[in-house]
């Protein structure tokens, strides 16, 4: 079976780069773009510095921020509804996870009418055509949605979260320029970090993983085991580091999938509203040591990208638990809690567990799993 690799077009890094938005619109000749960000960014002027790029190179555009922190079907078919009534040809994205998920699934039905319901988008959906032009300006260092080929929507109605993944969906450009990112507080900036290393360790231990995505993956790792503590700090090397890594991991983990982490913190944003870097930095060590046994020698190159000393002369049982501890090391210096109480309620496990091994992300978990050993995980951090 052959590997394949799906990436954005073109994409930019660095400070300043959200002066290409203008550039990549006007050689292709957009009118009006559809800027999608969420309202919080909307009111502390984050999304003005690229609202800012626009006027300045005149090039109208319509604002949507109606857009929740776990985005629903309702935000999804509000922003279609947007689009078709601003008349708009393009779309620029900006935020988190939450706006960019938003934008593809707008983009997608635009083009894609016949997939006007959202819910057909769960899963692999066969779209005959790409998304609308999207550019994708990330201003958190976490999601990397500005690379991947999916998006996670909300059913409010059901309770769950579904995964869809689409090779149509992919941003064309990334602009992933860390001053966008310098606004972001601590807690926020923790949490999607983590997320950004589940990535990195999900997509590096998957059961499609190979050479490619493996070189993606080991360096995200590395780049966030010396960036986020930095970034909580809002050094300019830290957030340059995790801008970078976040994307790096994205690059990975959209070509060959996830693992139960995601699967199991996908219930959690759908039911309690947890923040999604927040549930899998709370889930990660402890699923690491649960799918350890079925791993190889990854867990080793993973303990030396944390930064772990004298790795080579670990055993396989050493350096799997060197490897779980750094992580654990990391989230709690960037404020991470241990476990789920306060968050979890054992009158939902089951239904967690369930909604959990229904996921999309579930398959590529390196150890096979159940119903039964998910609720146990949940379990064991409540």
């Amino acid at each position: 079976m052959a590997n394949r690799i799906v990436l954005n077009t073109i994409s930019y890094h660095g400070k300043g780069a959200i002066a290409e938005i203008a550039t990549e619109l006007t050689a292709r000749g957009y009118k009006k773009v559809f800027l999608c960000s969420d309202p919080d960014l909307v009111r502390f002027n984050v999304t003005k510095k690229v609202s800012d790029v626009l006027d300045a190179a005149g090039i109208a555009y319509s604002l949507f921020s109606e857009i929740k922190p776990n985005p629903t079907i309702e935000n999804v078919l509000a922003g279609v509804e947007a689009f078709k009534a601003a008349e708009c040809d393009s779309i620029v994205t900006v935020g988190g996870g939450s706006s960019m998920d938003t934008a593809k699934a707008v983009g997608i039905i635009i083009n894609n009418p016949e997939f006007a319901d959202v819910r057909s988008l769960e899963g692999v959906a066969p779209t005959k055509n790409h998304a609308v032009f999207t550019i994708a300006v990330p201003t958190t260092a976490g999601t990397a949605a500005e690379v991947t080929i999916n998006y996670v929507i909300t059913d409010v109605e059901k309770k769950r979260k579904f995964v869809c993944v689409d090779v149509n969906d992919i941003p064309e450009i990334a602009v992933v320029d860390p001053d966008m990112m310098a606004t972001m507080p601590k807690g926020l900036t923790a949490s999607t970090g983590m997320d950004a290393l589940t990535h990195a360790i999900e997509g590096y231990i998957t059961k499609a993983a190979w050479e490619m995505t493996d070189m993606f993956h080991i360096k995200a790792i590395e780049m966030i085991a010396k960036s986020l503590r930095g970034a909580c700090e809002n050094t300019p090397e830290g957030r340059e580091g995790m801008a970078l890594a976040q994307y790096i991991a994205g690059q990975g983990f959209s070509n060959v999938g996830l693992g139960i982490v995601h699967s199991m913190a996908h219930g959690l944003g759908a039911l309690y509203d947890t923040p999604h870097g927040v549930a899998n930095a709370i889930l990660l060590p402890s699923i690491m040591e649960y799918n350890a046994p079925c791993t190889g020698e990854k867990y080793k190159d993973i303990a030396i990208a944390m930064g772990v000393e004298g790795v080579e002369a670990m055993s396989q049982e050493e350096y799997r638990k060197a490897a779980c501890e750094a992580v654990k090391k990391l989230a709690a210096d960037v404020g991470i809690p241990a476990d789920l109480k306060g968050i979890l309620k054992e009158e939902d496990v089951q239904f967690l567990a369930e909604s959990a091994f229904a996921d999309a992300c579930r398959p590529g978990n390196p150890r096979d799993t159940s119903v039964e050993e998910i609720a146990e995980l949940f379990r064991a951090l409540i």
